[in-house]
């Protein structure tokens, strides 16, 4: 099947009739074929039947449809299929939506704008200010000790200029791109000079490594995949690593062309960030990157306009844990977003989140990193608050007992409690002499208290001889013996 940009040129060189939809919005003719008219209007509806929460659902609605749904982008014939797929399919995006070129932003407008002010409160009249990186310096470490931050990465992205985003990008767009960006990766020195490493000729064992030193992407993001982000994989993807100094990575054709990135263990954010600055300002005099007046830097995905920076840390927060009101106001009031250890749809294991800067237009990259910077020192005083008060509480709480002393107390009990069921499944014994009490029908009636003699214990004395049965007793005795010596007379 012929691909939408070769149909076109094809068009204009041999007569051939496609079936073109009518453009009300600008009278002129958008080429869409009916199977993707009917595959966006399929989606379009399963999308409205769903329990998704994603902000496409909430924006998309039929008026908004119906107004884009026959538009596409000048230079590379993108749909609004091409923007929503990804959200269609995957009821649990955040955002849901994509930009397939640069173009899509001002063509899809209806839907990108909603969308983009909910997600960055960056409003239709605003415009994103001029770069202004500032210095890393200005940003002492957040945690020298290492108490609480356990890693620090600033990234940015950027897509380079002429060229559209994945799902448009051809297998020659993927290949000139890599030969661009490697080659002004190769001008890089001291810290930030290293090596390219095509992920076409790189080893299995080689991918999980650098995967488990989170230095290289994954390639099963089901997002990106329906989003048509992955096309001819791995061609055109790579990975820039730095042979000196603390990392810098450069990441090509992932999501965005290019994704500058520096990290380190621990802290130090300032000086991070500024590692990130020199890499993106020398790759910067090299190549030109899309960028838009109003939204700034632009790419893939509307999350990462404007600054397109990212700088987040792993930060231990284990008695703010599940406080989350606590989390919740600190990360409203510095605009941070607090994702589980792995990032988004992941758990905070033993406490560890990843937490980011969520603001990324309306400011500068300067007072994007000071925002992230005061909320996470916000979030170590509200962790140190909370440890102490927990520590106060448990010095007034009364001493648990060891583990141990509690296991033989229980022990105890237990046998007490069987001991206790055992004596009242017997049958009840008289005290005095070990008989099972009588009937109390079959009982005589008590004499009087009066008349009778106290009585004394007998437990071990004799009971006493009536006489006059020892009487007969000798008599029986006496006869026998006579008998006997009569017999032995005889």
């Amino acid at each position: 099947m012929l691909s939408l940009r070769m149909r076109r040129l094809l068009a204009k060189l041999v007569p051939i009739k496609f079936n073109f939809s009518k453009n009300k919005s600008t009278g002129g003719c958008s080429e869409i074929p009916e199977e993707v008219m009917e595959e966006m209007e399929a989606g379009f509806k399963n999308l409205c039947y769903s329990d998704s929460k994603s902000l496409l659902k909430k924006h998309l609605t039929r008026e908004v449809f119906d107004k884009l749904k026959e538009k596409t982008t000048p230079t590379y014939n993108s749909t609004l299929l091409d923007c929503i797929r990804s959200g269609v399919c995957n009821f649990n995006s955040h955002v849901g939506i994509y930009a397939p070129d640069p173009e899509a932003y001002s063509t899809f407008a209806d839907i990108f704008d909603p969308i983009i002010e909910e997600y960055h409160g960056f409003k239709k009249a605003d415009k994103h200010p001029a770069s202004c990186f500032g210095y890393g310096a200005d940003f002492p470490d957040l945690d020298p000790e290492r108490k609480f931050i356990v890693s620090t990465r600033v990234r940015c992205g950027r897509s380079v200029k002429n060229f559209p985003f994945n799902p448009c990008l051809t297998q020659c767009d993927y290949a000139q791109l890599q030969t661009m960006v490697t080659k002004a990766l190769g001008n890089l020195c001291g810290e930030h000079a290293g090596k390219y490493y095509p992920l076409c000729e790189m080893d299995e064992k080689t991918k999980k490594k650098l995967v488990a030193k989170h230095y290289l992407f994954k390639e099963d993001d089901p997002f990106l995949e329906e989003a048509k982000a992955l096309r001819y994989w791995p061609l055109g993807r790579g990975i820039w690593i730095n042979k000196t100094g603390l990392p810098f990575l450069v990441w090509l054709n992932e999501e965005d062309h290019i994704r500058i990135i520096a990290m380190e263990e621990g802290g130090n954010l300032g000086r991070v960030y500024e590692r990130m600055i020199i890499g993106v300002e020398s790759l910067a005099h090299q190549m030109q990157f899309n960028h838009d007046k109003r939204l700034g830097y632009l790419t893939f995905c509307p999350t990462n306009l404007g600054t397109s920076i990212r700088a987040s840390v792993h930060i231990k927060l284990p008695s703010i844990f599940n406080d989350r009101s606590t989390l919740e106001e600190v990360a409203g009031k510095y605009n941070l977003q607090v994702r589980g250890t792995h990032g988004e749809h992941t758990e905070a294991v033993g406490g560890v989140f990843d937490v980011s800067n969520k603001r990324r237009m309306g400011l500068t990259e300067y007072e994007t990193i000071t925002e992230m910077y005061n909320g996470i020192q916000a979030l170590i005083d509200a962790e140190c608050k909370k440890s102490a008060e927990m520590e106060r509480k448990a010095k007034n709480a009364p001493k648990e007992k060891p583990k141990e002393e509690k296991a033989r107390d229980a022990q105890k009990k237990l046998e007490e409690h069987r001991k206790a069921m055992a004596c009242k499944c017997e049958p009840k014994k008289d005290n005095k002499c070990g008989t099972p009490k009588k009937d109390q029908k079959s009982e005589k009636p008590k004499k009087d208290h009066k008349s009778e003699k106290p009585k004394k214990d007998n437990k071990c004395e004799k009971p006493k001889k009536d006489p006059k049965c020892e009487k007969k007793k000798d008599d029986k005795c006496e006869k026998k013996k006579d008998n006997k010596c009569d017999k032995k007379k005889k």
